[in-house]
């Protein structure tokens, strides 16, 4: 079995090539020109032994990634690389979310791959009223941020032009590992689980501490999501058909 992955050193990215690692075959990532030292540090931490994951040079932002002489076969491609900062800004977002993808889907296209993954987001629901299921893409839904509009475009593009069966992931808000607490930034939720601390550590213990009422929010740990993608992935042929499935939080 052969895996080829992008974004493989981010957040979601680790933990899904440790997964994949748990099966047969060799995981081979999309390594950027100065950032195989990353690639390395992954290698190490995680223990894999020597040809298990391989290094394939080259560029998100170059056409097909910019691969040259890859000639395996690819049984499942995750594409995970992408600005998932919704503080980033709209220059960066475009280039990574919607052209990287559309680097990534001809870089697919051009080999042969068996089944193409891709992480979407809940973000595609944008303003949608009521609870945006996982057969709903376009909807007419607003799209309030550039966020959005990136993270749209993305997965428009995989539905429309990927020549492989494809499956579309949507998590939610990721956040750390519910085994080791790991986590990779501080941002949404967290924020507000410090402003708690900080109120329990300037009251004393016996204050009980009432907090606002808020609507559902969709936050999924980083370790259930890889999981679940390397389940997915890898359900019977028959369960993926050759329009995009889609796995998703449901957004409301």
């Amino acid at each position: 079995m052969n895996y080829f992955v992008t974004g493989a050193t981010g957040f979601i990215g680790r933990h899904l090539v440790a997964e994949l690692l748990k099966r047969d075959g060799t995981v081979y990532v999309l390594v950027r020109e100065g950032s195989r030292g990353k690639l390395d540090a992954l290698v190490q931490r995680l223990g894999a032994s020597e040809g298990r994951i391989v290094a394939v040079p080259g560029d998100l932002s170059k056409p097909a990634l910019g691969v040259d002489d890859f000639d395996e076969r690819i049984d499942h491609l995750f594409h995970l690389a992408a600005v998932y900062d919704v503080e980033a800004d709209e220059d960066a977002s475009e280039r990574a979310n919607i052209d990287g993808t559309r680097h990534v889907i001809e870089f697919a296209n051009s080999h042969d791959v068996g089944r193409f993954h891709h992480v979407s987001s809940i973000a595609v629901a944008g303003e949608y009223r009521g609870v945006f299921q996982e057969d709903m893409f376009d909807e007419g839904q607003a799209l309030p941020h550039h966020y959005h509009r990136t993270k749209y475009e993305s997965e428009r593009l995989v539905r429309e032009e990927v020549e492989a069966k494809t499956i579309v992931f949507r998590p939610g808000i990721v956040v750390g590992n519910s085994e080791t607490g790991e986590m990779d930034k501080i941002d949404g939720p967290y924020y507000f689980f410090k402003v708690l601390q900080k109120l329990r550590h300037a009251l004393p213990e016996w204050v009980p501490l009432a907090g606002p009422q808020g609507g559902e929010t969709n936050i999924v740990p980083v370790d259930f999501v890889a999981r679940a993608m390397d389940h997915i992935a890898h359900l019977p042929t028959t369960t993926c058909p050759a329009t995009p499935s889609t796995w998703s939080t449901p957004s409301r």
